[in-house]
């Protein structure tokens, strides 16, 4: 008996699979890594460095004047720069030209006659002879070498901020009708076009196929013109749940026919005979036999487009509007950024709440993907 040796390109797509999956995976664990750090830390290195111990550059200042007390006759000021946290004081200094001119443990002579102590540990002490006068503490320059810290605090800066809980059931309130619509519409007309023969439809196939290839930028204008037109020929205002639900489902309706057409013209043709010949209308033959076996490709579908409406921005902001009670929530994370997009505490926390939902639906339809994307391209004989 002989052995079978396997293909060199069986290699090559396990090899691909691997990295496709290592691309998708790393950005994702870096993101969730540096959203749990300390935004010091997080703003000095990057998340590859998250459990090694980081060299920060620190500025304190010591507590005023009227906080010293009288110890042997010496004034003195006295705490921990590093707030009683773990860590390490490298070097210590009280100008900004010179601010690792000394070591842990030695005394610096500050200008007005005081003395600077600072421990590796982090605690300081300012002593002088007589009475130290002035507004405001004296700085202090450091650098220490602080072991890992990894907090919450990010997440709840982000969600305690005002709306956040608003725009979420926003984003979902666009999300959720925005799949399920363009699904059901675009299931009846994709069994139209796979099993019901009528004048046109090989050129109706056509125009779902161009149509995919339309940018959204280019239809977006149109599209709210003929809405806008519409609304107001009916009295309908201009910036509602229903606008926005429509504009989705057009948008995602030639990507739908296309996809479920493919699969279902790929199904059995005996299947559908036999229901015809016990009488079964084409309604019966599609809600009994076709929507079961087609779910992969519903599921598939599913997935981009919740996807898509969930991360949208653009369209929710020109078809809901961008009030504080219609703003969903992609566009309430830009307006938390602000002016305060460097913060990468915040900016890290933000986009993994926003990923949190569609991982889930990722993951619970993922395996219908495959399926439902390989629709009609083999056929039985």
């Amino acid at each position: 008996m002989l052995g079978s040796s396997r293909s060199p390109l069986i290699y090559v797509v396990h090899l691909s699979v691997i990295l496709l999956v290592a691309l998708w995976t790393l950005p994702t664990a870096g993101l969730l890594i540096s959203s749990l750090r300390d935004k010091d830390q997080l703003a000095v290195s990057g998340w590859w460095t998250a459990l090694a111990t980081s060299g920060q550059n620190l500025v304190f200042r010591a507590p005023a004047p009227e906080e010293q007390v009288e110890r042997d006759g010496k004034f003195v000021l006295s705490g921990n720069i590093l707030d009683g946290g773990s860590g390490q004081v490298t070097a210590f200094g009280f100008s900004s030209r010179e601010p690792t001119a000394f070591e842990p443990g030695q005394t610096a002579e500050l200008n007005d006659g005081e003395r600077l102590t600072v421990q590796a540990d982090g605690s300081f002490e300012i002593e002088s002879d007589v009475k130290m006068e002035g507004g405001r503490g004296q700085r202090i320059f450091v650098t220490a070498g602080v072991p890992p810290r990894f907090t919450l605090d990010n997440y709840r800066e982000v969600l305690n901020a005002e709306g956040i809980g608003s725009s979420f059931i926003n984003s979902l309130t666009v999300a959720i009708p925005s799949t399920i619509i363009p699904i059901l519409v675009a299931a009846f007309c994709a069994y139209a076009l796979a099993w019901m023969p009528f004048p046109g439809r090989a050129v109706l196939i056509a125009v779902v196929v161009g149509l995919l290839v339309v940018p959204l930028q280019m239809s977006l204008i149109p599209l709210l013109k003929l809405y806008n037109g519409v609304g107001a020929f009916f009295g309908v205002p201009a910036k509602t749940y229903v606008g926005i639900w429509i504009a989705h489902m057009g948008f995602g309706l030639p990507l739908a026919i296309y996809l479920l057409r493919n699969y279902m013209a790929g199904l059995p043709r005996e299947i559908m005979e036999s229901a015809r010949v016990d009488g079964a209308s084409d309604f019966d033959i599609f809600v009994k036999i076709i929507l079961p076996l087609s779910f992969p490709a519903l599921a598939s579908f599913a997935i981009f487009q919740f996807l898509w409406t969930w991360n949208d921005l653009l369209v929710a902001m020109v078809f809901l509007g961008t009030g504080n009670d219609e703003l969903v929530l992609t566009g309430r994370l830009v307006n938390l950024l602000g002016s305060r997009g460097g913060n990468w505490e915040i900016l890290t926390a933000s986009a993994f709440i926003t990923i949190i939902v569609p991982l889930i639906v990722f993951f619970s339809l993922q395996r219908y993907l495959v399926r439902g994307l390989l629709a009609g391209s083999v056929k039985g004989g």
